[in-house]
């Protein structure tokens, strides 16, 4: 199975230029965790929760005054629909990722997320096990 059979096509997005505070509200609105960055539906950026916490509150900047490019993940590690679901897993535990969109050329096509490759094909859990295993490790180390 590849990549384009299982991608979300409804990809939450915004466009450079857009604040932190209206990537924020599209972020609760969806109750999602990430926002794709992008312009003329090509992937720019990533920016994550974490991303607003640290760059954002944590230095007492204005949400409302802070570009998403300003303080977004430039280089996302992102994959071609053409490839299996097991190759996507191994770079997402190479990575320590849970997810990656899925890009043609530079355009955006989607994204794929663990779970999602977790449930269209169960024999990929053994590489996303070491994902979670340490996540869990990073979660008890943080509190």
């Amino acid at each position: 199975m590849i990549l384009s059979e299982i991608m979300n096509k409804d990809v939450a997005k915004t466009e450079i230029g857009t604040t932190v505070l209206e990537a924020s509200k599209i972020m609760a609105e969806k109750k999602i965790s990430y926002i794709l960055v992008t312009t003329n539906s090509n992937l720019a950026g990533i920016l994550t929760e974490d991303d607003i916490v640290r760059k954002v509150v944590a230095e007492g900047r204005d949400a409302s005054k802070t570009k998403v490019e300003d303080i977004m993940i430039k280089e996302v590690i992102h994959l071609p629909p053409d490839k299996t679901l097991e190759e996507a897993a191994a770079v997402m535990s190479e990575h320590k990722i849970k997810k990656i969109p899925v890009v043609e050329g530079s355009r955006l096509l989607g994204i794929v997320t663990a779970a999602e490759m977790v449930a269209a094909e169960p024999k990929i859990v053994e590489h996303l096990g070491e994902l979670v295993i340490f996540a869990k490790k990073q979660q008890r180390m943080a509190g």
